[in-house]
């Protein structure tokens, strides 16, 4: 108790989580006047990081720091645009299916809606869209990032539960095309009440034209996510041909990338990757210290006394973890949740590892939208000017769906599964 006090009083001060799990460790370690497992405490956390697949995110985090510096974001969507740009509610949906395009590249709610909106949101606003709901919208189509391969937090989780970082890629590809289906539905709905605009119609040899001078840049995901499904590399392999790639499309197709700016790609790369990796490091000291306390036996106890079947369990699990991600961002939140829930869910309830990986990350993707911090909505705050809290109001029925694929995914495991068994 005098622990998970510690931690809730340094956590809110502004400690970072990293640290907080660390030093709450180590104040486990006194309050419990057991020494020695001090003395084991800096092998632990690299016992943590010491794992083959966790190379893939550094790899993963550099491809969507070349493409954003190559101009490959633009391409993709004026793909989109020659798509669905013409019809009612067009830019509605190529915010969506550009999200969708992207999310194939960066992997990172954050850091997509960062980007995206400084592209879609203007657009939109030219077109007469109002720019909150613009704004709100592209922050739903960033939670695709972490979902559609390839995904940093899938990898994370694919080290937490010893399962294969592949086949956790691969079963967020289903639950993406979900998400963007219904994504897609809410607007045509919402397009019928708002009567949304349309956007200028294109020849066919306009369109043609942009299919043709955009396409390459899909060369990325294609590598990507078809080396992962067809066996030809591991997701490391892949993520390593896949930056390769980004800097061959960035230079010699869409011509904006340049070989100086490669220096300050990778320590920005660097930088954001050693913040990933040594959380990983410090929730495995925390794990491990959970463990060693029996928290997680605790836990299943209080659980099985609610929760009598699997499907109640994955319910209590998606309410648990939807507050959690109000207040802590994805990564963390997943490394903080996963050691105690995921022994639960596999030796108690029988649940497969990897589809309760897709409901444990889109449930904390979600927390991200949701307030009372709803980090997402606070970065398009920032690029758009946008306020956060009309921001959710204006996007609700969004909210409202993905929450219903939250259910849906919790129920039906195929809706994961289906492209691995």
């Amino acid at each position: 108790m005098l622990t998970s006090l510690f931690f809730l009083v340094i956590m809110l001060v502004g400690v970072p989580i990293g640290l907080c799990l660390c030093l709450s460790g180590i104040f486990y370690i006194y309050n419990t006047d057991n020494p020695v497992l001090l003395q084991s405490f800096a092998t632990q956390m690299f016992a943590g990081v010491d794992s083959y697949g966790l190379i893939a995110i550094p790899l993963f985090i550099l491809i969507g720091e070349v493409m954003n510096s190559g101009g490959i974001t633009r391409r993709l969507v004026d793909l989109s645009m020659a798509f669905v740009g013409s019809i009612k509610g067009g830019l509605a949906y190529v915010n969506i299916l550009a999200n969708m395009l992207v999310s194939s590249i960066i992997g990172s709610a954050t850091a997509q809606v960062a980007i995206m909106s400084q592209v879609m949101v203007p657009e939109m606003e030219k077109q007469g869209y109002d720019k909150t709901f613009a704004a709100g919208l592209t922050v739903y189509g960033g939670m695709l990032g972490p979902i559609i391969p390839p995904s940093v937090m899938f990898v994370v989780y694919s080290v937490l539960a010893q399962v294969a970082v592949g086949d956790m890629l691969i079963a967020g590809i289903l639950p993406g095309i979900l998400l963007t289906l219904l994504f897609f539905g809410v607007i045509a709905c919402m397009g019928l009440i708002y009567n949304y605009p349309r956007s200028a119609k294109r020849t066919l040899r306009e369109r043609a034209m942009t299919v043709l001078t955009s396409s390459p840049t899909l060369l990325i995901p294609l590598v990507i996510v078809g080396s992962i499904l067809t066996g030809l590399a591991n997701p490391t392999e892949a993520a390593a041909v896949g930056a390769v790639s980004a800097v061959l499309v960035g230079r010699y197709v869409t011509r904006e990338f340049k070989y100086s700016d490669l220096g300050a790609i990778m320590l920005r790369s660097a930088i954001y990757s050693a913040i990933v990796l040594f959380l990983v490091a410090a929730a495995s000291v925390f794990s491990w210290l959970l463990i060693y306390g029996k928290i997680p036996q605790m836990v299943a106890a209080w659980i099985q006394t609610v929760a009598h079947d699997p499907i109640t369990f994955l319910l209590l699990v998606n309410v648990i973890l939807l507050i959690i991600g109000t207040v802590i961002d994805g990564i963390p939140g997943l490394i903080m949740t996963a050691p105690i829930l995921l022994p639960i869910a596999t030796e108690i309830y029988h649940i497969d590892p990897r589809h309760f990986g897709v409901v444990i990350v889109i449930n904390l993707v979600l927390g991200l939208m949701t307030p009372p911090v709803g980090l997402s909505f606070f970065v398009a705050a920032a690029v758009t000017g946008a306020k956060p809290g009309r921001m959710f109001i204006v996007t609700l029925p969004f909210f409202i769906i993905s929450v219903v694929a939250l259910v849906m995914l919790s129920l039906f495991p195929s809706l994961s599964l289906g492209l691995l068994d």
